[in-house]
């Protein structure tokens, strides 16, 4: 875990600075060009000497750009290999490491144009290079299979970049799709409650002032909980643990189970008659069930307050071993076309979806007696831990 750590650390500082990196190579290869120079040579091969190792230098030196200018490293090299041959009889290297790294580099980030032009130059350039060596079948033989493989590389490590880059951008979409279906709930049950609450006002102050301050306070209490949720939501957007500028924190929970007597009460401020019950062996959900179901029951209430014209909606949650029923009915008009409560609003839209990314299944239609309407969602749920206690059906 360790030895893990530094290496994801290390990718991170290797995409930060580019360079530090094609340095690191570069001294890396200079390492290996060494080591035939510091090894004892047989006494019937001609002494090591500064100049040729300075010339070896010079074929890795261009290694430090190859990102900026590949081709023209690529030149480069080949261009001090050759001289090497023909001024100076140094030690050879068992591999040709400066070679390798940059048809690996072209390979991984150049175009296809760039690489079909190297591949071209490679055909003549890798028999010359044997010619002027050994001129021997089996360094040539050598010498195609490690081109080749550093090529292969070069072409599967821009593959899998490519595909990561893919799966972000599909991961960022997901993300901007769960943040508007979010901001959708939200703002979708707060302004509906707060129109229902504002449209009883005038009426109760003529007839029950009292009521007309209750439903004022709601309306209050409606727009500060959206605004909570909605700065709770946007929170995770923002980088760093900072608290924002009213000392609120940027990241929290999002609303759960636990959460549902605050929702119907607001829910019952605006007029509504609400009943919550649950049934089985009630246990805690992991976060992002719980979010799915105080969502599922905020929008399926949204849209009984906006298009049912009800006086009465159910609530019921039943914990089954190996899910979790939920089941939100009302006494209203039942499916409207023109509503969109028969399947086609956005609300239910997203009820299925997020069902769907649980892997359950949400179903929609008119009541159990042919009256109002119901929402009924079925997601999978992990069995109770043996701590947690039985529950009896619960009616609130």
């Amino acid at each position: 875990m360790i030895a893990r750590g530094w290496w994801e650390r290390g990718r991170t500082l290797g995409a930060a600075h580019p360079l530090l990196v094609d340095i690191g190579i570069t001294l890396l290869v200079q390492a290996a060009m060494t080591m035939p120079f510091v090894v004892p040579r047989p006494p019937e091969f001609e002494p090591a000497t500064w100049p040729a190792y300075g010339l070896t230098t010079l074929t890795v030196v261009p290694l430090v750009w190859r990102r900026r200018a590949p081709v023209g490293v690529l030149l480069a090299i080949l261009a001090t290999n050759v001289l090497y041959r023909l001024t100076l009889d140094g030690p050879g290297q068992p591999l040709p490491y400066t070679g390798l790294v940059i048809v690996y580099t072209i390979a991984a980030l150049s175009p296809p144009r760039r690489r079909l032009a190297t591949g071209l130059l490679l055909m003549v350039a890798v028999p010359v290079g044997v010619w002027l060596n050994t001129r021997s079948a089996r360094e040539l033989t050598f010498s195609v299979f490690v081109f080749a493989a550093a090529y292969v590389f070069g072409r599967l490590t821009d593959i899998r970049r490519r595909a990561h880059r893919v799966e972000a951008e599909q991961a960022a979409a997901r993300e901007r799709a769960r943040i508007a279906r979010e901001m959708h709930d939200i703002l979708s049950h707060a302004v509906a409650l707060m129109i229902v609450q504002a449209e009883a006002g005038p009426v109760a102050v003529r007839t029950a002032p009292e009521r007309a301050e209750a439903a004022f306070d709601a309306i209050s209490e409606t727009g500060r909980d959206a605004m909570i949720q909605l700065r709770r939501m946007l929170g995770v957007l923002r980088d760093g643990d900072t608290p924002d500028a009213a000392g609120d924190a940027p990241r929290e929970p999002q609303p759960g189970v636990a959460d549902l007597p605050g929702l119907l009460g607001r829910v019952r401020a605006g007029g509504l008659d609400v009943r919550y019950r649950t049934s089985g062996h009630a246990r805690p959900l992991p976060d992002t069930t719980g979010a799915t179901v105080f969502r599922i029951v905020q929008e399926a209430l949204t849209n009984t307050v906006k298009h049912a014209d009800a006086g009465i909606a159910s609530v019921h949650l039943d914990y089954g071993e190996s899910h979790l029923s939920i089941e939100v009915t009302d006494d209203g008009r039942g499916p409207q076309s023109a509503s969109g409560r028969g399947g086609g609003g956005h609300g239910l839209v997203g009820i299925r979806e997020r069902a769907a990314a649980h892997g359950g299944t949400a179903v929609t239609g008119r009541g159990p007696d042919g009256r109002g309407f119901t929402v009924r969602v079925r997601i999978p749920a992990l069995p109770a831990p043996a701590a947690a206690g039985a529950a009896a059906e619960v009616v609130r």
